[in-house]
């Protein structure tokens, strides 16, 4: 392997390689989100949205939250730049500093998880509200057990995920979650099948031995598939694990030098988020049946995570090496311009689809998640959904523009930006959900999101913006003026075509429920698609043009 860098691109020419390398992870991503939105739809008709399905989320999740707060940082923002300058300027092209990094993180990984398993009651006394019943607790430490094996298949993923993408092979690690999807849905349908949804008084307490065995040990074995479908990617990208223990004086004390900022700022941010689950399970463990909890917020949070997984994730990802080597060059100039094309890119999307999102909500709901156990309290997803959209805008800026600090290894910034978004968050969150009524919990959560991604978006963007002379602000500020009118054109219309479809259907809708809410989306949706897409030509967003043009070459 070279340990020459890279020739540097024109301008237009890497533009259409982030794009191209964008579109393959977002292909992945799209099938990736849609087999979970089965696996969703499948886990609302199984459990509802009440104390009984929370009992299972917050323990499937509290694994993923151990992980990021473990070593995700690490793992996720800080290896990348890493891998590429060791590739870049090794002898042997990173093969020694990359196997020296796997075992470390093996070994510290298989520690953790088995301490984490040993201490599940604590760990669940975290994230769960005093007021649920006995049973419900009971089973939530019953399901950490069988869940917390899922940290060390989750960190293992990532690594070898992000030894991939420092090689430029970024399909693998998108297409790789629809193994766990489809062994999520095989369970949920298995568990259907023998346990059937739950009744009214069982949404309200825990599971029986059965029903957690089936549902925890499922939801480990599809985190270990997930991890297993990328290793035969490793040998094809020519990378041969061999385990390597001289961690001493091997370049390892920069990388976790550089990683010390990264794990304060997600120690920081996990301990916010560890707010807001506790936070979210009081709404669940009150008797209304109108309460929301953190199923109601995670699944409106996945809904209005798809775009941002498909475009924004991918496009973050293809360019952090991009970044990394723009920075290494000392080209501050070209790391601040792929910034800001790509941020313009990732907006075109996330606009509209923010602006739209409320229009939408009520017909969203009973259309994804207004099944089986759910369907009595579907309702209680609207309000959350609605509120997401414009939250989601915020983090879309927050979180590209945080790759800019990651690529000039500026960590430490980092964390000081991500304790003002954490207390924002907390002090929100606390503030509305103890002076609303469980109705209002999860609603009341997406306001402090929406707030704290406010306050990163802004600090972030004007701290990189100093310090890169400028993100094409003026080009920034062009596009947001185009791209504001644009959306408040085509959502207009797309919102007389609702009031139109609304008064066609009175009282009583021309088609059952699902059917006219499938309907309600297609063709509110369908407008306000078209009429963007014209409105955008009309006023030269260009951003959208080049995503069309790659679309249409690539289909």
């Amino acid at each position: 392997m070279s340990g020459q860098a890279p020739p540097a691109e024109d301008p237009g020419e890497e533009q259409r390689s982030i794009l191209s390398s964008s579109a393959v992870m977002a292909a992945g991503t799209t099938f990736s989100r849609l087999s979970g939105f089965i696996r969703s739809i499948l886990l609302a008709a199984a459990l509802g949205n009440l104390v009984h399905a929370d009992v299972f989320t917050i323990a499937n999740t509290i694994p993923n939250m151990l992980y990021i707060l473990l070593a995700g940082g690490v793992f996720n923002a800080v290896l990348v730049p890493q891998l590429v300058r060791a590739m870049s300027h090794d002898p042997d092209g990173g093969e020694a500093y990359t196997n020296r990094v796997v075992t470390l993180a093996a070994l510290f990984l298989a520690a953790v998880t088995l301490v984490l398993v040993a201490a599940a009651p604590w760990v669940v006394d975290l994230y769960t509200s005093d007021t649920w019943p006995p049973d419900a607790l009971g089973s939530t430490v019953a399901f950490a057990r069988l869940c917390l094996p899922q940290v060390f298949f989750y960190g293992m993923f990532v690594l070898v995920g992000q030894i991939l993408n420092s090689r430029q092979r970024f399909g693998p690690m998108m297409w790789a979650p629809i193994a766990n999807n489809v062994i999520s849905v095989t369970t949920l349908v298995v568990y259907l099948v023998v346990f059937g949804a739950a009744t009214q008084a069982e949404q309200r307490g825990g599971f029986t031995t059965g029903q957690e065995l089936l549902l925890g040990i499922g939801s480990t074995l599809g985190i270990a598939v997930q991890l297993l479908v990328l290793l035969p990617y490793l040998r094809a990208a020519g990378f041969r694990y061999r385990p390597r223990f001289d961690f001493r004086d091997t370049g390892l004390g920069h990388t976790l030098r550089l990683g010390t900022w990264t794990v304060l700022f997600v120690v920081v941010n996990q301990l916010a988020y560890t707010v807001v689950v506790r936070l979210a399970s009081t709404g669940t463990g009150a008797e209304e049946a109108d309460g929301t909890g953190y199923t109601v917020y995670s699944s409106a949070f996945l809904i209005v995570m798809v775009p941002h997984s498909v475009i924004t994730v991918s496009l973050a990802t293809a360019i952090l090496p991009r970044l990394s080597r723009a920075a290494a060059d000392g080209d501050l100039a070209r790391l601040g311009s792929t910034l800001s094309s790509t941020m313009r890119t990732a907006l075109v999307v996330m606009v509209p689809f923010a602006a739209l999102l409320p229009l939408l909500a009520p017909e969203l709901a009973r259309l994804l998640l207004g099944y089986g156990a759910a369907a009595a309290t579907v309702d209680n997803y609207v309000p959350t959904l609605a509120l997401f959209g414009p939250a989601i805008l915020f983090f879309t800026v927050h979180y590209l523009v945080l790759r800019g600090f990651y690529a000039l290894e500026q960590t430490r910034t980092v964390f000081l930006n991500q304790c003002a978004v954490a207390a924002t968050n907390v002090a929100v969150a606390v503030a509305v959900v103890t002076t609303t009524g469980p109705a209002w919990t999860s609603p009341g959560l997406v306001v402090a999101y929406a707030a704290a991604y406010l306050v990163g978006a802004v600090l972030s963007y004007r701290v990189l913006s100093r310090r890169l002379g400028g993100l094409d602000g003026a080009r920034l500020l062009r596009f947001a003026v185009r791209i504001v009118l644009v959306v408040a054109l085509s959502t207009a219309l797309a919102w007389a075509v609702h009031l139109g479809l609304d008064a066609v259907a009175g009282e009583e809708p021309p088609l059952p429920g699902r059917a006219w809410s499938a309907v309600v989306v297609a063709v509110v949706g369908g407008v306000d698609v078209l009429a963007f897409l014209a409105l955008a030509r009309a006023f030269r967003v260009r951003e959208v043009t080049a995503v069309l043009s790659l679309v249409t070459r690539r289909s």
